[in-house]
Parts: structure tokens; C-alpha cells; sequence
């Protein structure tokens, strides 16, 4: 048996595996409990912060993207561009595709006069070149999120003071736009712009919404609509509005506290092995040569990386919460 049947045995293992996971998983019974209960409290409920809570829950759910796309977007390269649009730099699609290119090209080269295998160098190669700009481009989303969702709510608090104020709403958006620095100030900026050459406000904010996918602008965006349709106070709506998103941050700040020793561990026994690997490889690089050229150890290896990264995703979806 050659190494190409015995890399499609572990691939078909691997995938049947996958496959009985997801057969078998589902809901959390807990969750959907839950989630019914809530439902039937907002629905027979007479209070009107319930009602407008119900409605930003629904809108929110219809919104959902599909799983192979990301919300506003009808393709996979739009995706890609919205999401590098979502790290705040100037990247292009052109751009990401060589950094791709370059890191595949480097690092099987690498591989590949190290070990001789040009299967494996192959291998590295791909999984480096799809990876880690996929890792970086994630990392700056995050971070630039992170930073919208802290200066968010003082965005609300400002629209709050201009309309109380006497300030229309579309001169309290570019009061925001001007005063609230970093990512707020620069999509607020872009949602003046848009008014200004003549959409909509309610245009110019689901284009926002779109873009940025994140559930806090998007209950800013659904309460700025029922209020538009049902009237009432949209200064005190939307002040509600901010002290909810303060207290949903300190819950998720609250939450990362708690799980932190989790995934402190999770890093730890993860990274341990590859860690012991490089520091003899180093240190007697004849000792786990053999790795690189006997086919069985190649195949074993890769299926502890396969199971590995079970084991992670696993130890991921245990302290991943939905607030």
C-alpha cells in the first residue's frame, strides 16, 4: 500500500467520522428550551420594551447569513472582500490572493529542502498559504470590531444628547461622524455620505448593517425603524437602547473572564507537542529525521494533527457562548 491510498484511507476516515458528528448533533435541548420560553413571553407580554426586544430577535434571525456566505454579500469573492473591507485596511482581493501565493511558495520550499518530501512540503505549503492569511485577516476584524463595539455605545450616548437637544437625526449622525474617533467615526461617516448623494437614511444604515454584521448595529438599525414606524421617544429608545449594549459587554467581558483558564489550557496542551517537536528537531535534527521520510510515521502524524484539531474545535465550541 502506497502513501496515496493510505493519505484517501485517512481522508475517508476522517470525513465518515465528521459526517456520523454532524449526523448526530443538533441543538441544545437547554437552548431551545429556552428560546421557546422566551418566545412566548414576548409574544403574550404587555410590556414594550418585550415587544420591541421580540422584534429585534426576529429581525435579527431573518438576517442570518447562509453558512458558505457572509451577510451582504451573493458570493464567495464578495465574502472575501467584505471581510477584507471588515479589517479596516486598504487590502485588495489581488493582494490577498499573492500574500497566499508568497507564503505557499516559501514555506513548501522550506519544507521541501528540509525533508525531501514533496508530498508533505506540498501539503504545508497549502495548509500555510490558506491559513494563516485567512488567521490574520480574522485577527484584524476582531480587533477592529472590538474597537467599534467600546466606542459604540458613547455613539448612542452622543445621538442621545443631540436629539434631546433639538438636533435632527441626520445632523446628530454627523456630529458622531466628527466627534467619536477610530471605526465609529468612520462608519458614521460613510452613513452621512450615503444621505448626502441621496439615499435614505434607513438605506444608508442597512449598508452599514450589512457590511459590518455586527448584532449591536444592527439593533441600533432595527430600533431606529420601529421607532420611525410606531413614533414615540427616540432619544429615550435609543438611551435604552445604549444600556443594554453596555451590560451585553460586561456579560461577554464577564464570560471571557470565566473561561480564560479553559482556553489558556486548551493553547498549552495544544501548542505542546509542536512545541517539543521544533526543540528537538533543533536540537538533533537526525534523531526525528526519519519522520519526514518513512511513510507510516508521515500518515501517523498527520492523522494526530486531524484528531488534534477535533479536539480543539471541541475544547472551542465548549467555551464558546451566545450572549
Amino acid at each position: 500500500m502506497n502513501l496515496i491510498q493510505i493519505l484517501i484511507i485517512a481522508a475517508g476516515l476522517t470525513a465518515a467520522v465528521g459526517a456520523v458528528w454532524v449526523a448526530f448533533a443538533g441543538p441544545s435541548p437547554a437552548k431551545e428550551s429556552a428560546r421557546r420560553l422566551n418566545q412566548v413571553r414576548y409574544r403574550h407580554s404587555e410590556s414594550a420594551v418585550a415587544k420591541v426586544e421580540a422584534q429585534m430577535r426576529k429581525a435579527v434571525a431573518a438576517r442570518r447569513p447562509k453558512v458558505h456566505q457572509i451577510a451582504g454579500s451573493t458570493s464567495r469573492i464578495e465574502a472575501l472582500e467584505l471581510r477584507l473591507h471588515r479589517t479596516g485596511k486598504n487590502w485588495t482581493l489581488k493582494n490577498y490572493l499573492l500574500a497566499s501565493f508568497g507564503i505557499f511558495a516559501t514555506v513548501a520550499a522550506f519544507v521541501l529542502l528540509k525533508s525531501g518530501a514533496p508530498m508533505l512540503a506540498l501539503l504545508i505549503g497549502v495548509v500555510a498559504g490558506a491559513g494563516i492569511p485567512h488567521i490574520a485577516v480574522n485577527i484584524l476584524i476582531k480587533r477592529r470590531t472590538n474597537e467599534f463595539i467600546v466606542k459604540f455605545a458613547d455613539a448612542i450616548d452622543l445621538l442621545v444628547r443631540g436629539l434631546r437637544s433639538g438636533l435632527p437625526v441626520t445632523e446628530t449622525l454627523a456630529v458622531v461622524a466628527n466627534e467619536i474617533p477610530g471605526p465609529v467615526g468612520q462608519e458614521f461617516k460613510l452613513i452621512t455620505e450615503r444621505i448626502k448623494i441621496g439615499k435614505t437614511m434607513e438605506d444608508a444604515l442597512q449598508d452599514t448593517a450589512d457590511r459590518l454584521n455586527l448584532p449591536e448595529f444592527s439593533f441600533f438599525c432595527i430600533t431606529l425603524a420601529i421607532q420611525r414606524e410606531t413614533g414615540g421617544n427616540l432619544a429615550e429608545t435609543l438611551a435604552n437602547l445604549s444600556d443594554v449594549l453596555r451590560k451585553r459587554a460586561q456579560m461577554k467581558l464577564k464570560i471571557r473572564a470565566m473561561s480564560s483558564e479553559s482556553k489558556a489550557s486548551a493553547y498549552i496542551v495544544g501548542s505542546l507537542p509542536f512545541i517539543v517537536f521544533g526543540l528537538i528537531y533543533w536540537v538533533n535534527s537526525g534523531y526525528i529525521g526519519k519522520f519526514f521520510e518513512d511513510e507510516r510515521l508521515i500518515v501517523a502524524g498527520l492523522g494526530g494533527m486531524v484528531w488534534m484539531s477535533i479536539g480543539a474545535f471541541i475544547m472551542a465550541k465548549m467555551v464558546s457562548f451566545e450572549i
